[in-house]
């Protein structure tokens, strides 16, 4: 099968989220899109963040009824800080006869030359990369990184793709000031965001 992986806390999954892996998942030839849950690093506090199995628990309301998105907490099991290259090792041992692909947003694949192993990862595996809208602070940071990656053999910029601008930390804010999240996540993830009185 071929495999895309979509990292990301998903504090709390959103409608973005769905969005950009719908779409890689019929453009791109996979057969599935797993959505990675990355655990709490233990070495940090942060207070905002739900706890692994909550958010894992998000993930499964929010695809439930697409079969080609699926949920995995692969990375739960792993030494942490655990690094990308290390999970897909793993889960190429665990699953031999899957093809991986990584996808990304375009402010990652900026940084991309900095994360662990990561000419390992360009050999051996595809980058699907979608775009991102960036602030003006981000496009000035933006223009000091290595972006010579765009023109890889192994790097797919999916220029089609929609431009998602919502965000997990703009949901957790509003909910917080009692704002109404009800169009920026599924009627499932946000009945057991209520129930489970998150983030306020």
């Amino acid at each position: 099968m071929k495999i895309g992986l979509y990292f990301g806390s998903f504090n709390p999954i959103h409608v973005g989220h769905l969005v950009i892996a719908n779409y890689i998942v019929n453009h791109q030839n996979l057969d599935q899109v797993w959505f990675v849950v990355s655990p709490h690093n233990p070495h940090k506090i942060k207070s905002s963040l739900l706890e692994d199995y909550h958010r894992l628990a998000l993930v499964k309301e929010a695809i439930d009824s697409n079969p080609k998105l699926r949920a995995s907490d692969i990375e739960f099991g792993l030494d942490q800080p655990n690094y990308t290259a290390k999970t897909l090792a793993h889960l190429k041992e665990k699953y031999p006869d899957n093809n991986f692909s990584l996808i990304m947003g375009e402010d990652n694949l900026r940084t991309f030359h900095k994360w662990y192993n990561y000419e390992a990862i360009l050999e051996n595996h595809s980058i699907l990369v979608y775009p991102r809208v960036y602030t003006v602070q981000e496009l000035e940071s933006a223009t000091s990184d290595n972006n010579e990656l765009v023109d890889h053999k192994n790097v797919t910029i999916c220029t089609d793709a929609p431009m998602m601008v919502v965000s997990s930390s703009y949901i957790r804010k509003a909910i917080k000031q009692r704002q109404d999240v009800r169009y920026l996540l599924t009627p499932e993830v946000l009945k057991y965001v209520e129930e489970m009185g998150f983030y306020k």
